[in-house]
């Protein structure tokens, strides 16, 4: 049955990047529990509006968990606590009345704060833009049996795959490492046919523009795991590692 509780928030307000930031505290009065997380913030900015003030900004799209663009640290967990859960499928009913929430921006070198809760994640793009993708002119899509792929690295190929890029990663690691990110792009592509061709350059790449974004590097504190709302495995790290290392014994041109 649906109820309505009472929280203080108490919000990370930043008005560009250049300026200094603070925490400001807001009552958040009356949320139904059926409603997101995002909702309640929805909540809370109209009635800011009403009240003559700025509304917190805070990234969102699809309110569905799958496009990654939503995302704050919220009493010092990425996404909230709940396990696997995005921060627009977290709902209200996981929190009692009275509580006090901590909501900031993801913390991260890479990760620079634009206004408030909004963070410029476009290191991942750039990430990406280095060797995210296969090049190869393949024509119409080939008929499914004709490249014979085993059922386990499909599976492992479709669980890196799931990977929304959000960056809570990044955000829970204690030294802002995108190695989880990264290595599931790596993965999604090392575990199939047609990802091998382009395998070494693609690694080299891949963390080259990865560590030139400035992020940390993986310390092996599992925090990434923990937190990813995909539950992308730290395997895939290890996969990494193994293709880099392979990459790192074949010449730049290659």
């Amino acid at each position: 049955m649906s109820k309505s509780i009472s929280l203080t928030l108490k919000i990370w307000r930043q008005s560009g990047p250049e300026v200094q930031g603070r925490f400001d505290i807001y009552p958040a009065k009356d949320i139904s529990t059926d409603m997101s997380f995002l909702e309640m913030l929805d909540v809370v900015n109209e009635r800011l509006a009403l009240e003559g003030q700025e509304p917190v900004a805070f990234d969102h799209d699809c309110r569905e968990g799958i496009c990654g663009s939503c995302g704050t640290m919220v009493n010092g967990r990425a996404h909230g606590s709940l396990k696997g859960t995005t921060l627009c499928q977290l709902h209200m009913r996981h929190f009692a009345d009275g509580d006090t929430l901590v909501i900031e921006p993801f913390r991260a070198r890479a990760f620079p704060v634009i206004k408030d809760l909004v963070v410029d994640r476009s290191a991942f793009d750039r990430i990406i833009q280095a060797g995210g993708y296969i090049s190869v002119n393949t024509g119409s899509a080939p008929e499914a049996n004709s490249l014979p792929v085993p059922p386990a690295n499909a599976e492992r190929a479709m669980d890196a795959a799931a990977c929304i890029g959000c960056g809570a990663c990044v955000a829970s690691c204690p030294n802002a490492s995108a190695m989880l990110f990264v290595s599931a792009k790596v993965s999604q592509f090392a575990l199939l046919p047609h990802g091998r061709p382009e395998a070494a350059r693609r690694s080299r790449d891949m963390v080259r523009a990865m560590d030139g974004c400035g992020f940390g590097n993986c310390s092996n504190h599992r925090e990434c795991e923990k937190t990813c709302p995909k539950e992308i495995s730290i395997v895939n790290i290890a996969r990494l590692n193994r293709e880099y290392y392979k990459a790192s014994f074949i010449s730049p041109e290659s």
